[in-house]
């Protein structure tokens, strides 16, 4: 059995057939087969999400797919997706010192500790705001 027979598109479709004609099929008709119906194989996704706006006399639609990427990836996409990698954590990271230190200067503001005699931030007193 060839690799294109094990590919999951090409097995579905092959599936559908007898026996019999499973086995007739050479590996550049299986490729070109892959080829044709690529563009309608989707599968299961973990988001997927699709819909129709209406605009004046057109109609656009809409298509948000996501869920866990299963190809193989080309050296370029490797480094794009450890690039998005990188990006996604340092933001992560950054907020997540942001929001302690919001954390902490909150917490010593309300137990009255002063830093610096006489100077304060606003953080405090923006804070106590939301709540009265």
């Amino acid at each position: 059995m060839s690799n294109l027979q094990q590919d999951p598109a090409i097995r579905s479709l092959l599936n559908r057939m007898p026996k019999s004609i499973q086995t007739t099929f050479t590996d550049d008709q299986l490729a070109h087969l892959k080829i044709a119906i690529g563009a309608r194989q989707w599968g299961n996704h973990a988001v997927d999400c699709r819909g129709v706006i209406k605009l004046f006399k057109y109609r656009y639609y809409y298509v948000v797919l996501a869920g866990r990427n299963k190809r193989e990836l080309s050296a370029k996409e490797q480094r794009i997706a450890k690039l998005g990698q990188a990006l996604v954590l340092s933001v992560v990271l950054t907020l997540s010192v942001l929001l302690m230190l919001l954390i902490t200067y909150l917490v010593k503001s309300a137990l009255g500790i002063d830093i610096f005699e006489g100077y304060s931030f606003g953080v405090w007193g923006w804070f106590k705001g939301l709540f009265n």
